[in-house]
């Protein structure tokens, strides 16, 4: 690190560190549809705190856990399970209060010491990982010992507060750009998600062409109804060869709330797991992942290259006239959701869908026409989609890049806001 900056522990540039609470305090049976959001490891994916869908608590309940509480500016880290998570609530955050989950500590920053988006990047770094994770068991659920007293300890880099909000906002406005790409696709996800329930559950642009009754109830002249069993392919045959080294998905990787695959590796093939190519939707099928939203569409392999991943997929394939597009939207269509998830079954924290449940859920197939039509309407914003993830991918790789170099004086900010300013 650059000389004339000074090291001082965690403890001693912290106003407060606190831990969540204990684990019985927040359950299922104290949710409520307003109050104070709990945040949990999917809203700690990035840099800043991810505001999506929460879960709440009463504010009485908030009150009654205030050690656990955190708001604009404090740092949030994992301590149990996706550990070495750290992230810090914006000054633009949607609620100006928290709840965290028994998962997570954090730490409040002594502003005339350390910024709290400085001290998040230092814990991105290699060397911030190391020093976090340093103190993990690794029996059962992985975990940091002692997470609080131990945080207290970590030597951090404290150089002067303008050097600090430099670095940040060199940094920062990778993080904007990438947080930009994630709003706009939120807003394309939606649209589509808005187009598909108007055309097919709903019916609104073709109801002056008729009705006629069905198993669904009324549907539009001309369409048909089946079930989902029927109408796309449930699980398809895709062969990888055994021992194959192919691309590989895991669980971690299936996003919460968008349609891309956070991360893909190659692994040999091991003779079990799902299968799938191009076109295909992975849907978690196991508690709590199923809940929790996990889905995404196969767009990242290679032509004729299939690929494989977690048993816990089902694999949705496209089944003519319903491509990609239908079938990805129908996967996050809320009822189709409702449905897997009371067919679930199993010991309580272990239960899974059985795929046989899609025998039994019925939709509208529409008509060739309709099918496509929906398919143009929709395929520039999952192009564009894609297109936004992918330039965020490149973002995050420059600021990983970045980060450890600045903080270790090999690159200085002025060299690095040159660099920055053409990436963005």
């Amino acid at each position: 690190m650059i000389d004339e900056w000074r090291t001082a522990t965690i403890e001693e540039v912290a106003e407060k560190v606190g831990m969540g609470p204990f684990g019985s305090s927040i359950k299922v049976e104290t949710f409520v549809d307003e109050g104070v959001p709990i945040i949990s490891g999917q809203h700690l994916s990035g840099t800043r705190l991810f505001d999506a869908e929460y879960n709440y608590i009463a504010i009485e309940h908030a009150e009654r856990l205030k050690n656990a509480n955190v708001y604009r500016g404090d740092v949030i880290f994992t301590h149990a399970g996706n550990i070495g998570q750290a992230a810090y609530i914006p000054e633009t955050s949607t609620f100006d209060r928290y709840v965290i989950s028994q998962r997570q500590f954090y730490m409040r920053c002594d502003r005339s010491k350390v910024i709290p988006e400085f001290i998040t990047y230092f814990f991105k770094t290699p060397e911030g990982q190391h020093r976090l994770l340093a103190n993990t068991s690794s029996s059962g659920v992985p975990s940091i010992a002692q997470p609080v007293s131990y945080l207290k300890t970590i030597d951090v880099p404290v150089p002067p507060l303008p050097e600090q909000r430099a670095i940040a906002a060199i940094v920062g406005a990778l993080d904007d750009k990438i947080e930009l790409n994630c709003q706009m696709n939120k807003t394309l996800e939606a649209m589509a998600q808005a187009l598909f329930k108007s055309w097919f559950v709903d019916f609104e642009p073709f109801r002056d062409q008729g009705m006629q009754e069905s198993i669904l109830g009324p549907i539009p002249r001309e369409w048909r109804g089946a079930t989902v069993s029927e109408a796309i392919e449930i699980n398809p045959p895709r062969k990888v060869k055994q021992g194959a080294n192919a691309i590989y998905v895991d669980m971690a990787s299936l996003p919460t709330a968008s349609a891309r695959v956070v991360t893909i590796i190659r692994r040999d093939f091991t003779g079990s797991g799902s299968r799938f190519r191009n076109g295909d939707i992975l849907l978690a099928r196991i508690t709590p992942c199923l809940e929790n939203g996990k889905t995404a569409i196969v767009d990242f392999l290679e032509d004729g290259e299939n690929g494989w991943g977690s048993t816990e997929f089902i694999v949705l394939g496209p089944k003519l006239p319903l491509r990609t597009p239908f079938i990805y939207c129908l996967a996050r269509n809320p009822d189709f959701r409702a449905h897997a998830i009371q067919a679930m079954a199993g010991t309580s924290g272990r239960q899974r869908v059985d795929a046989g449940c899609f025998n039994y859920y019925w939709l509208a197939v529409p008509p060739k026409s309709v099918a496509e039509r929906f398919d143009r309407e929709v395929e520039p914003w999952f192009q564009m989609m894609k297109a936004n993830d992918d330039q965020s991918h490149v973002l995050a790789t420059i600021r990983d890049t970045l980060l450890p170099k600045l903080l270790s004086g090999e690159i200085r900010v002025k060299d690095a806001e040159k660099f920055v300013e053409k990436a963005v």
